[in-house]
């Protein structure tokens, strides 16, 4: 038998250090996606879409060790919500709430053992959607590999959010988790996220939202210096129906953060939003890709980012609208505040357009602070450290003001607040 090729000894490598769990109604979503995984292999620098990334460390056999941070509360400790914690990707029966809320069906992956199940129409189906045009090999591996994750069935408006709480414990964990969230029409939800997970985290988060549904989802990824994470989010929207997606990263060595958006009914809205503050060696990437394919619909992209020594800031944020989607409203800014001349922005907006009837636009800037705006902070006695955390907070506040909730906003900023503070010190 020959050799394998180059480019696929990687991808085994990294396939023979997994074990393919068994599980009846998701074994086909499963042996699919191992299948599109070995015929495209894990991704190359050369890929177009990793061309400011080198995936090197997520794809690599083995965890990298990362030094555990346990220095603060966990984010959403103070909000009405019903808590669901993995340590390192293991479920933590003993931290968790009981998984019972109204109108919301709750199963972990690792236990829904039924031969029919109703995740079947949705597990691994947006992901591999999701794969057309771009290739996502490591969405795929999620998909064939993932050991745990919820399967969230939504018939009604749930009466609080649900946090899902990823701690980190060992310094090698390697954790892999799927998430599949289906809305039914007119059916709410909001999903809370936060913790650094583990050392190295594969998060893939498929939604599924009916007519006229709403999903609000908040995300926080934890302060470890050295995490390194994957994580995509595919989500696919009916009439009338409403997504929005915030994430705030601040640390981290690499983080890869891709949102696949399909808007298919008609009426739609999807807004896709991120804050990141960066110092040092830290590198984060935000790849978007929204599909108009309905009348009517309206997208926003709005991501800022804060860089300072050395940091390394990416934005590929994608536009695309199909030929019957008329009256599309796309809107997508990528902005970045470089602290000081070793920071780098990378950006990459695009728009591919086939409609005649839309109103579409795009803008990616970077630049440095304000230096009127900071002497006139100055001027009236504010230290220069706090005058700099002052306008790097009014610079994050469009991508902040995306969450609705103005409760778990200030939540947000709050955190934000005390890492600014934190980073004077």
């Amino acid at each position: 038998m020959a050799a394998p090729a180059p480019q696929t000894e990687p991808t085994e490598a990294r396939i023979a250090e997994l074990t393919l769990p068994k599980a009846g109604w998701s074994s086909v979503a499963r042996s699919d996606a191992l299948a599109r995984l070995r015929s495209t292999g894990l991704p190359q620098r050369r890929d177009e879409y990793w061309k400011f990334t080198r995936p090197d460390a997520l794809t690599q056999v083995g965890a990298q060790a990362a030094v555990l941070a346990h220095d603060e509360a966990p984010l959403f400790a103070d909000t009405d919500a019903l808590r669901i914690v993995f340590d390192d990707g293991v479920f933590n029966a003993d931290a968790s709430d009981d998984l019972a809320l109204d109108h919301v069906s709750i199963e972990r992956l690792a236990t829904a053992d039924a031969d029919i199940h109703w995740a079947t129409s949705v597990y691994g189906v947006l992901e591999t959607a999701g794969q057309n045009p771009v290739k996502r090999p490591i969405a795929a591996l999620n998909t064939a590999f993932a050991s745990d994750g919820l399967l969230i069935h939504v018939t009604g408006a749930a009466a609080k959010p649900i946090n899902l709480v990823y701690n980190h414990r060992e310094s090698t964990s390697d954790a892999i988790l799927h998430h599949v969230i289906k809305l039914d029409a007119g059916a709410s939800l909001t999903i809370l996220e936060d913790g650094p997970a583990a050392a190295r985290f594969n998060n893939v988060m498929e939604v599924d939202i009916a007519d006229g549904a709403s999903f609000h989802h908040i995300r926080a990824q934890g302060r470890d210096h050295e995490r390194l994470a994957a994580t995509h989010t595919f989500a696919r929207l009916g009439t009338e129906s409403t997504f929005k997606s915030f994430t705030l990263t601040v640390n981290g060595r690499l983080t890869r953060n891709d949102c696949v958006i399909e808007l298919t009914g008609d009426d739609a809205i999807a807004h896709v939003a991120g804050a990141c503050v960066g110092d040092g060696d830290f590198h984060h990437d935000d790849t978007v890709f929204i599909t108009h394919d309905a009348e009517r619909c309206e997208s926003r992209q709005v991501f800022k980012k804060v860089l300072r020594n050395g940091a390394v800031g990416v934005f590929q944020g994608k536009i695309l609208v199909k030929k019957d989607a008329q009256k599309t409203d796309g809107y997508q800014i990528s902005q970045s505040l470089l602290l000081d001349e070793d920071a780098q922005f990378l950006a990459k907006p695009e728009l591919e357009i086939y409609a005649d009837d839309v109103i579409c636009s795009h803008g990616s800037t970077s630049g440095a602070i304000d230096e009127e705006a900071l002497f006139y902070l100055r001027s009236r006695g504010v230290p220069a450290g706090l005058a700099t955390d002052l306008l790097t907070l009014a610079f994050l506040a469009e991508a902040v003001d995306e969450i609705e909730d103005e409760p778990l906003r200030e939540v947000l900023v709050d955190r934000l607040h005390g890492w600014l503070e934190r980073r004077r010190g």
